[in-house]
């Protein structure tokens, strides 16, 4: 846990900003924390082999990183953009003996239905999870893991607030405001989820707001209904918000927070107006995560730097408001495989998107699953 003292004098806010930073991890995420424990019970019930899909790839190499600890084979589906944006993490995940393949692949009867109806499919982790999951229901000895949206992955990533609410008590603190990027939900849920309990049971009033792309706004612009959590429908209807299960997300840098739905205690909590949504454009986060590397010395994963965009607009209202207020980032990953997007920002070649309503429109309409009342 750190003070953002060089960010609070850059901004000029009287805001405290803290940090929790997971990119200390042997992977350089927080995932580690889950895929640790997942792997362990695997190899507890005698499994030789794990399936799992990846976009950026911070869930791809923690896997790999713990299949390798307990001596099992992982197989990683990576998002084909992914794959091509960022090599070193496909690398990474090799030298830790996974296999990485770039999906949609002709692997698998998923990706190949895939590959027949758009050749040059840019993928999607609802995708990958179609691959995993059916390489894994072909065959007896290999088994299939999650890195977000299910309630044991979110619960496993707790550890990351409940260390922080020790960390702000030692800090004499408490935030005001929680805040974290968005993809299925294992980051935002892992910091969030100890705070919102003493505002249940102790009657604090934290913020936890979860920042996603405006590309990919499924809790600022989705709907709420039972939907598959994977492309072809393999896996059970979860109620959550979505976008539809065949919705392919624009080929934005920050690769995993390209899934269509939410994860469905994050989706309730959501509907509940416990927890806020706020959506940004890529290159406003690059705006924000240039500006957090140059005052606090850490470069930032494209993921997280949708965090820091909506703790600078926090701050900025603090400062306009001329008010106090504590926020803490949850600062979940490094961004040291990604500086060939923070290239393509710097060079000006980074261009803004955000999906339009007639684009919703027409992936929600695809979702043929049954309405919650």
């Amino acid at each position: 846990m750190f003070r953002a003292y060089e960010l609070e004098k850059a901004l000029d806010t009287p805001a405290k900003i803290y940090y929790k930073y997971e990119g200390v991890s042997p992977s350089g995420s927080h995932k580690p924390n889950t895929a640790i424990a997942q792997a362990y019970y695997n190899r507890q019930e005698g499994v030789k082999r794990i399936t799992t899909e990846t976009g950026a790839g911070q869930w791809g190499s923690a896997l790999s990183f713990a299949c390798q600890h307990f001596g099992i084979e992982c197989e990683v589906y990576m998002v084909k953009i992914s794959y091509e944006q960022k090599p070193y993490r496909k690398i990474m995940m090799n030298t830790w003996g996974a296999t990485v393949h770039a999906s949609p692949t002709n692997l698998t009867q998923a990706g190949r239905q895939i590959l027949a109806e758009n050749p040059d499919s840019p993928g999607s982790l609802g995708i990958a999870i179609s691959e995993a999951v059916e390489r894994a229901v072909t065959d007896d000895n290999t088994k299939y893991a999650l890195g977000s949206v299910l309630n044991h992955v979110l619960m496993h990533q707790t550890v990351i607030g409940q260390e922080a609410v020790i960390q702000m008590e030692k800090a004499g603190d408490l935030p005001d405001i929680v805040v974290a990027p968005f993809g299925g939900g294992s980051n935002f849920a892992g910091i969030s989820f100890p705070f919102l309990r003493l505002n249940l049971e102790e009657g604090k009033n934290i913020r936890c707001i979860a920042s996603e792309p405006s590309s990919c706004p499924k809790l600022t612009r989705g709907v709420f209904r039972y939907d598959f959590g994977d492309t072809v429908g393999m896996t059970p209807l979860l109620p959550m918000y979505t976008l539809g299960h065949t919705f392919v997300p624009a080929p934005i840098h920050a690769g995993g927070l390209r899934y269509h739905g939410a994860g469905v205690v994050v989706s309730q909590l959501l509907r509940d107006k416990l927890i806020e949504a706020v959506a940004h454009d890529q290159v406003e986060c690059f705006e924000a995560g240039i500006m957090f590397a140059r005052a606090e010395g850490i470069i930032p994963a494209p993921e997280t730097n949708h965090a820091i965009a909506t703790a600078i607009r926090e701050a900025e209202k603090c400062k306009q408001e001329g008010v106090s207020r504590t926020i803490l980032i949850h600062l979940c990953g490094h961004g040291h495989f990604d500086l060939g997007a923070y290239e393509n920002y710097l060079s000006g070649n980074l261009v803004k998107h955000e999906i339009t309503s007639a684009e919703i429109e027409a992936a929600l309409a695809k979702i043929d699953t049954p309405m919650i009342d």
